[in-house]
């Protein structure tokens, strides 16, 4: 009996520990599910989605706020495409997800979103190749509004591209102008420019303009070589420190200045050129009375000094005898100093004579 009642305890422990799990599984697998609250939205794609599997977040920004539902083709889905002209909207495929109003907040209504630019793409996880749903805004000029010529079941927010798309769909339209394009006539063209630009290199114009560039850059450089360039640079370099201390002596003399300026003393010499100038005004109003004045003393003055000239001239010729005179005098002085200061001795009596 013992065992048989431990034998029933592990049973029930395994039954719980199983039941347990499974519960754990169940959580895990529900803990991101929308409930029945969420909001349900359409989009057409006409790439591929691959990558994108049912239960994919849908993420607006890098954050989840919904999970993809349905996947499939809208021919199968809406049935239609009959004509050539409708045939074309019929190959998307359309994605249908669910969005948690909780997790989006109170937003702008869709319409309104649409307009100024919400839009859907597809959008890879890493480097798992995972692919998932990302809501964003974009330029709707740019990615306009994708008309379809049936009713959507749900609310329809228009798709573009993804990044893989774009940069497939311009590597297709650059190989189609590769493709369009006249390679064998390039390469025609672009060996006769080689050969061209070898003959010119070789013996044309441009071999003679290098010729004289070469020649050109020989004199400069022999030029250079004879120009005493250090002692240039140490002139150079003198005069640069010239000029940062007259620079600097400049800034102090501004200092200077502005201090005068801002300064009591300058405002008083302003007033009383103020003054000056009102005075010199003045002055100048009456100036043409004091230049007349002056002219009419200025002949005087001219009369005057034509007669003191002409009383002048005798004396001026006497004043140059007398110095005529005192220039030989001095002469004779220089010459015989003893006879002219105490002269010949006087003539002997007549009766010495005899």
């Amino acid at each position: 009996m013992a065992q048989g009642r431990g034998l029933y305890l592990r049973v029930g422990a395994l039954v719980l520990a199983g039941l347990a799990l499974a519960t754990g599984f169940i959580l895990f697998f529900t803990a991101n599910r929308i409930g029945r609250s969420a909001d349900l939205y359409e989009t057409y794609f006409r790439e591929s989605v691959q990558g994108l599997e049912v239960g994919a977040p849908v993420r607006f920004r890098g954050v989840a706020i919904g999970r993809v539902t349905e996947i499939g083709l809208v021919a199968a889905e809406y049935r239609g495409g009959r004509g050539d002209a409708e045939r074309s909207p019929f190959q998307l495929v359309f994605v249908r997800f669910a969005i948690d109003p909780r997790r989006t907040g109170e937003t702008d209504s869709v319409e309104n979103a649409i307009r100024q630019g919400l839009r859907v793409r597809i959008a890879a996880q890493g480097i798992t190749g995972v692919n998932y749903l990302e809501l964003d805004f974009v330029d709707p000029e740019r990615f306009p509004i994708l008309q379809v010529p049936w009713e959507p079941r749900l609310t329809y927010i228009p798709s573009i591209p993804s990044t893989v798309a774009q940069v497939q769909n311009a590597a297709e339209a650059i190989l189609q102008q590769i493709q369009e394009a006249d390679l064998p006539k390039l390469f025609a063209n672009a060996i006769g420019l080689i050969t061209d630009l070898r003959g010119q290199v070789t013996d044309g114009d441009l071999a003679t303009t290098l010729r004289d560039a070469s020649a050109f850059v020989a004199e400069l450089r022999g030029v250079v070589q004879q120009a005493q360039v250090p002692a240039l640079t140490g002139d150079l370099r003198k005069t640069v420190d010239e000029a940062g201390n007259t620079l600097a002596e400049f800034r102090r003399a501004a200092t200077d200045v502005r201090g005068v300026v801002a300064g009591r003393e300058l405002r008083q010499a302003l007033a009383n050129i103020s003054a000056a100038a009102a005075e010199l005004k003045t002055a100048a109003a009456r100036l043409p009375n004091t230049i007349s004045t002056v002219d009419g003393t200025a002949r005087s003055a001219r009369n005057t000094i034509t007669d003191v000239q002409g009383d002048l001239a005798p004396l001026l010729r006497d004043l140059r005898a007398a110095v005529g005179n005192l220039r030989d005098v001095t002469e004779q002085l220089r010459r015989s100093p003893s006879q002219t200061i105490f002269g010949a001795p006087p003539p002997a009596p007549a009766e010495n004579r005899r």
